[in-house]
């Protein structure tokens, strides 16, 4: 949901003021066209994969020294099925910009649910955790970020995916909060994740099919960049023989609306 697909798509308060300056070209679909100074694409070789680490390691360690040397070599579910890794590389030296990582639940349960339990509503739901976001320091990691979450939402939608699921400590939970993802435990606050060192996280979520439509009724300040603007420099395309939120029968639990008290822009 997201980029040249004709749906729309998501985010909340982000100070664009601060991003670095793009290229914009307008053509006849009359959806602005955007070139960046990096590419973004889904990992697939070792190569991709070593490169993808080496950035990882390098943002992790900037904030957790001793957890960022761990990350200096593949996680095993880094290799696992229904896992992609995506890598933001230069266009001028095709250094490491970026990465994030998405896991969907068609092979195994999520990471995070080795620390909580789903909601009902959300069980045998075509879900993906998207996590281990990192990027370089600097003005141009923000506007990286931003693309690689793009990128992200994006990929979630050519997959069928219901919710994109994310676990964010303090103080990374308020970007979350500004592309308007919600807290799916609102009641627990920040939870000790088992998987990851105990370390105090919220559980947050984002709805894929909906993304679109809240934002351009919140009027979100980056709707035209998500929403709007095609980034030819994404590409997270995959071979697919069909989409991995169809092997899913139609929910079993209607939710409320809205379900989590949503909260306006």
């Amino acid at each position: 949901m997201i980029q040249p697909s004709l749906h729309p798509a998501p985010p909340r308060h982000i100070p664009v003021a601060n991003l670095p300056p793009a290229v914009l070209h307008e053509e006849d679909t009359g959806m602005a066209q955007e070139r960046l100074p990096f590419t973004v694409r889904v990992v697939c070789n070792d190569d991709d994969l070593s490169k993808a680490v080496c950035i990882r390691a390098a943002a992790y360690g900037r904030h957790m020294p001793e957890f960022g040397e761990k990350l200096r070599t593949p996680e095993i579910i880094d290799s696992e099925p229904g896992v992609a890794v995506l890598l933001a590389e230069s266009k001028l030296d095709g250094t490491p910009m970026g990465t994030l990582r998405i896991q969907n639940n068609a092979h195994m349960p999520l990471k995070v649910e080795q620390s909580v339990t789903l909601h009902r509503w959300l069980r045998d739901r075509p879900l993906a955790e998207v996590s281990r976001l990192g990027i370089v320091s600097g003005s141009i990691g923000r506007l990286v970020k931003i693309v690689l979450i793009k990128a992200a939402f994006q990929y979630c939608e050519q997959d069928g995916i219901d919710w994109a699921i994310v676990a964010a400590r303090t103080p990374l939970d308020k970007q979350y909060d500004q592309l308007m993802f919600e807290d799916l435990y609102p009641e627990q606050g920040f939870i000790p994740m088992r998987h990851g060192n105990n370390i105090p996280h919220r559980v947050l979520g984002f709805e894929i099919d909906t993304g679109a439509r809240r934002w351009t009724e919140a009027q979100h300040p980056l709707l035209k960049f998500f929403v709007h603007t095609h980034h030819s420099d994404i590409d997270v395309g995959v071979e697919r023989k069909m989409s991995f939120g169809g092997l899913f029968p139609e929910a079993a639990m209607l939710r409320v609306t809205p379900p989590l008290g949503r909260r306006p822009v």
